[in-house]
Order: structure tokens, then sequence, then C-alpha cells
């Protein structure tokens, strides 16, 4: 892989760095231009049961009658926690409601994951969808997705748009060559992650993928890789099309939604990246991101070494050494699932590579019901089933730690999207630890057939399987799916269970800025699920007090009762952190804090633009500043006059530290649409103050 900042020039379906006499459009300029540009308007939204009901309360606060756009909701994610007596299927309960009386998709749980059912039955060439999950990627399919919390999502159902300061800069993702036998869609991802993501080269901006590689891809492996671009903390991605993508349209019944893509000649992209397809091998991303990948001939031959560099990365001691035996790295567990892994194609590989032998203690889950159907047909989950793999259900849990959670001290091996710590669903505080490593699901069947020691793809003997389109069946969708759209029965009622509570009421900015710093996390990066843990939380996603309780309970322990008794005693609070933000789109990580009191957040930047988004839209001034080491919990911060000066256009002020130091904070980038939105103090009050259209 080779990245080369631009100014880059296509032509002729070449890349060049001299600018030729024509000027076209990439493809993402092509699509937001069509979609307002700089404000845009989405042609659909979609969320799962994390996420919709808090979405749905928002805008309904915010004073929406009806969806203006097709909204769909899954259930893929709360639909198998155990804790919580009825949450779940309240849940549940509430959005079927919700998609009856304001006109949207109801699509029933352990149906489809969210992004699987998107590719199925929302996405088309040329469209935009938001979603309010981080990994909304239908860019294989000609779909610009982008993953925001859950405010961008009523910004739309209000009828307001997405807004750009600027239109993002554009990397040209040049493909060329084919994967070698054994070589999956994880690989290429694991690789590029691994290249890009300490080094910021595709942050915030949109990934094309274009070039002679590309039609040597199946749709199958371009979802793949497409799905897992969120790791490289870009906004969005979208690939060429061509006969494949038109024959995964009609064997969906969707044949008119495609349409043939390209870069026009003479368009100009930011940078390129150079991908040759034959060079890549498959990988291994050791704890605690995708990032932190390596060959796993590299890890086989020079073990001590990668492991070492790994747990310097991860901030470990011995324990992926201690776990090297003669044989090699053992793992204990193998899951392929969701978005990214439970795919047929991946699926299919999965049974051939076993062929008979032990899959150990292997789970598999679909990426939805069509998909375990042409997998049931095809004979590739006998196969799987008979070599002792158990089939679970269309959920995304072993992604976020809510299924599967390996013992302690255990080594997961799983194609899924993330290996965050902690994400597979230990708890840190009663002393638990246990370890994801991200594979491709090849190079899984093929270690589990090696014992469970790690084994690349490429060093077994297998039968590739035919490149083939999965024959699609929709008639779970047609019996079980509800489609209101454009028939919203307003006079239906919402069906409330006892945990789904409403918002607090928030207050506006007062004119001096005072807070108390209530938890300093010096970190390199805080992930959101750092900030408001996944899994063992997802049965509370509806309650806001109660889930309050959990904000950053595996850094800091202290920070929620801390925050609260400032909150009760009158007195806002702050979280410093040195890049906070990466990850998950979830708004909980932002809301969370705005309901402990928080008014503000002090980084020296924001992994994520969809994170300092989320604080904006709670109402949380998403301070920068050059350093936060000397900042200390308890510190009381104060800002005369914040609130004229945010008038008057000021990005930057002197606060005063515990009545004697002064520190510079700065809000770079803060848009006057965003400034009001803070002074009113979160979204919901900007909407019912009539800041913007309704």
């Amino acid at each position: 892989m080779r990245f080369t900042m631009g100014p880059v020039y296509y032509e002729n379906g070449n890349f060049t760095f001299e600018k030729g006499s024509k000027t076209g459009k990439t493809m993402a300029q092509a699509i937001l231009n069509a979609h307002g540009k700089n404000k845009i308007r989405f042609d659909a939204l979609i969320s799962h049961d994390i996420t919709y009901v808090g979405i749905i309360q928002t805008a309904r606060a915010s004073g929406m009658k009806e969806f203006p756009l097709p909204y769909a909701f899954t259930n893929c994610h709360n639909s198998l926690c155990a804790v919580g007596g009825t949450i779940n299927a309240d849940d549940h309960a509430f959005g079927q409601s919700a998609a009856k009386k304001y006109g949207g998709v109801y699509v029933p749980r352990n149906l489809a994951v969210i992004h699987q059912y998107a590719r199925e039955q929302m996405a088309f060439c040329g469209g935009m969808i938001l979603g309010s999950d981080s990994h909304t990627r239908y860019g294989a399919l000609g779909t610009l997705g982008i993953g925001e919390g859950g405010p961008e999502l009523v910004k739309q159902l209000l009828n307001n748009t997405y807004d750009f300061p600027k239109q993002p800069e554009i990397v040209l993702v040049y493909l060329t060559g084919a994967p070698r036998k054994g070589v999956g869609p994880h690989d290429v991802a694991l690789l590029m992650c691994k290249e890009v993501y300490e080094k910021g080269l595709f942050k915030n901006r949109i990934l094309e993928f274009a070039g002679p590689g590309v039609g040597n891809l199946s749709m199958d492996f371009r979802i793949g890789v497409d799905v897992m671009t969120t790791e490289t903390a870009c906004l969005s991605s979208v690939w060429e099309t061509d006969e494949k993508t038109r024959a995964y349209f009609a064997a969906h019944g969707r044949a008119d939604k495609f349409k043939c893509m390209t870069p026009e000649d003479g368009c100009m992209y930011d940078a390129v990246m150079e991908i040759d397809l034959s060079e890549i091998e498959p990988m291994i991303a050791l704890p605690f991101h995708p990032s932190n990948a390596f060959a796993i001939r590299q890890l086989n031959e020079t073990p001590m070494d990668v492991l070492r560099e790994a747990e310097k990365a991860a901030h470990l001691d011995g324990e992926l050494i201690s776990r090297w035996t003669d044989k090699g790295l053992y793992a204990d567990q193998f899951v392929i699932a969701g978005c990214a892994g439970g795919l047929y194609e991946n699926l299919v590989s999965a049974a051939s590579i076993l062929d008979g032998a032990s899959a150990m203690d292997m789970t598999v889950y679909p990426a939805s019901v069509p998909v375990e159907h042409a997998l049931i047909e095809s004979g590739a989950l006998s196969k799987l089933i008979s070599c002792g793999a158990v089939l679970k259900p269309c959920f995304c849990g072993p992604c976020f730690g809510a299924g599967d959670v390996p013992k302690n001290m255990g080594l997961s091996i799983r194609h899924t999207t993330r290996n965050f710590p902690f994400r597979e669903g230990a708890k840190p505080g009663e002393g638990q630890k246990a370890f994801v490593a991200l594979m491709d699901a090849r190079s899984i069947a093929a270690s589990a057939k090696n014992g469970g020691y790690i084994t690349g793809a490429d060093t077994v003997s297998y039968e590739k399987p035919a490149e083939k389109m999965y024959a699609f069946n929709a008639s779970s969708y047609e019996k079980r799916v509800e489609n209101h759209v454009g028939k919203p029965d307003k006079a239906a009622e919402l069906v409330f269970g006892p945990n789904i509570a409403d918002w607090p009421e928030f207050s506006g900015m007062e004119e001096d800025l005072r807070f108390t710093v209530a938890s300093v996390l010096l970190d390199e990066v805080t992930t959101t699920d750092e900030l408001i843990p996944s899994g063992e939380t997802s049965s509370y996603r509806s309650n806001p007090m109660r889930l309050s309780e959990f904000a950053l309970s595996r850094r800091d322990p202290e920070y929620a009762k801390y925050a609260k008794s400032l909150r009760d005693s009158g007195v806002y609070s702050a979280v410093c952190a040195k890049c906070p933000g990466d990850g998950s789109a979830r708004e909980q990580a932002a809301s969370c804090q705005r309901v402990l009191g928080g008014i503000a957040n002090i980084a020296v930047s924001y992994a994520t633009k969809r994170y300092r988004a989320n604080l904006i839209n709670w109402g949380i001034v998403p301070f920068v500043c050059e350093s936060v080491d000397g900042f200390q919990k308890g510190d009381e911060i104060e800002i005369k006059g914040f609130r004229e000066k945010l008038i008057r256009g000021e990005r930057e002020f002197t606060a005063l530290v515990s009545g004697k130091d002064q520190v510079t904070l700065s809000l770079p980038a803060l848009t006057e649409k965003e400034a009001e939105i803070l002074m009113d103090g979160c979204l919901m009050n900007h909407y019912r103050k009539g800041g913007e259209k309704k």
C-alpha cells in the first residue's frame, strides 16, 4: 500500500499527478451535489434498538409529527441481552408502534443486522443513508452511508440538514491485482487500518474505490472491506459500480436501483492510496484496535517481536506472550458474526476450509435470515454445524460485548468489526480481563482446523468456493417486516414500557461559564466504549437517568457519583481527555455526561467528527486545549462573559483555573448554528425555540 498526497487527477481509468484539460466530478462529489452539497438531505435513515428509542423521544420533544423520509428500525442489538426483565421487548414494542404512528419500517428482532438489511432493501446507486451506527457504510452499492449520533438523525426528521462547513476531502483508493487464495475482505481492511489509522490519513475524509482491481472482487468481498472503512476514521466511502453490482441489485429484486458509477475524467482527489490486492496476505489485528495488525506469517515467524510490539500498543504486560506455545498462539474461541463477518461468502468459505474438521468453540451469526436461508440451501450451514459450529441468530452482540463473552484471560478470534478494550464483554471492575483478535473468517476456520493455533488460510489446502451470488429469498421480510412509509397513522398510540423515560430538562447557557473538572483521562485515545460501556448497559439505553450511572465506569468508576454530586449542588462538570470519541456513533457517550451535569469537554483533539457533533447537540462545549496534562479532578474553571463572547463570534477564550491560573480554551471550526445550539442548552431546546425549521 502506498499513500500519496495530491492533488491527484483521474482520467481514462487511471490516476495522474498532472492536470489535464478535462474537469469532472468524483463519484462522491456528484452524490453530495445531488443531495444539497454542503447542506445534505438524506434519502433514508436507519437505526437499531440501542438508539432508536432515544432518537424518537428527542424528535417528539422537538416537535416532530411524522417521518418525512423512510426510516427503518432493526432489532439486532438489544434482542438477546439477558438483563432488565421486559426492557428489551418493551423497546421493540415502542419501535413497532412508532413505525406505525410516524410512518417507518419495523424489522423484527433477529431478522437482520442493521447494515445487511440496508444493503438488501434500502441502498441504491447514487443515494445517501444516515444511520445511528458508526458502521453505516454502503459504498460498495454506490450509496454514501454516514454514521452519526442520534441528534443528527433528529435534524433530518425535522426537515433540517446535515451540514459541512466545506465539502470533505476525498481520497482515491486505487485497486489493482486480485486477492490470493486464502485472503478475504478482513485481511484487506485490517492492513488498510494499520497503514492509515495512527497517521490520520483518512480521518473525516471520503474514500472512493476505483481501478482495475475492483472488478476482481465479488460483491461480498467489496462489502466486507467497505464496512470496515469506519475503523480508518473516514467519514464515508463509495465504490465504482459494474456488472457485478448490477447482478447484486437484480438478485435482490431491485434491478431499478442500479446505475453505472465511475469517476469522471479530469476529477481531482486530495490524495491517493494504491493497493495491489495480490500482495495482501492473511492478517491478525491483536488487542486492542483493528490497526494493531500484523501478517499471520510474521506472527508465526517472529512471534516475540510481534507480540512485544502488539503488547506495547495495547499497554499489556506479557498477557499475549503467555499464550504462545511451541505450536503457536492459541485461541480459545472462534466467532464469525455481524455486518462484516456474517456474509454468505465468508461462511461458505469457512465451511469449505473446515471440511469436516472440528470447529472447536465456534459460533456463527449470519447477517440476515435471507443469508441464513441461502446457507441452508447451499449446504454450507449443514457443513458448519456438522463440524461443531453453533448457529446463532442475526445479532450484533459479539461486536459490542453482548454475546459469546470469553473466559477470563481468554483469547477470542473474531471476524467482527472491533476489538477495543473490554468490548468482548469482560468486566474489568470485577477483575475480569479477556482479549479479542480480529481475523478473516477464512483464517479463523483454518485456525480452528489447526487445533486453535493461529493459522493463515493461505497455508491450508481447501477447495475455494466459486464466486456466486447467494440466492436471495425475501419471504421472511415479506411476512414479518412492517412497512408504513408514507402511511403514518397519527391516531396510533405509542407503546411505552416502564423503563422508557423522557429526557430531563436542560437549561440554556448562562452568561458566565463555570464548571468543575470531574475526570481526567490521559490515554492517547479514549473510545466511546470507555465513555459509556457497550454490552451490559444495552438494556438501559431508553432510560437516560439509569444509563448515565454507567458513564466512564470502565475508566473512572467514581466519575458518575462525583459528577452527580456536583450537579445536585448546582455545579456543572467537565471531562478532560487527550483524544476522546473513537469508535461508536452512540450519542449516549455525550448525553450521559449531560444528564450528569456535564457542560464541557476539554481535549487536545476529538477522535471523530461524530463525537464532537454529539457533544454540541447535547449542549456540551467541545473545548480544545494544547494539553490536558495539567488539569486535575476538582479544578474549578471559569470563563467570564462566555455567552456574550460566543454571540460575538469569539472562538478563543481565557479561562481561570481554580481562581489563580489562566489557560486558553478554543472552539475551532465552531459554526454559528452550533454556537446557537450550545447557547440554547441542547438541540431539543434549540428546536423548541424555533431555531430551525420543524
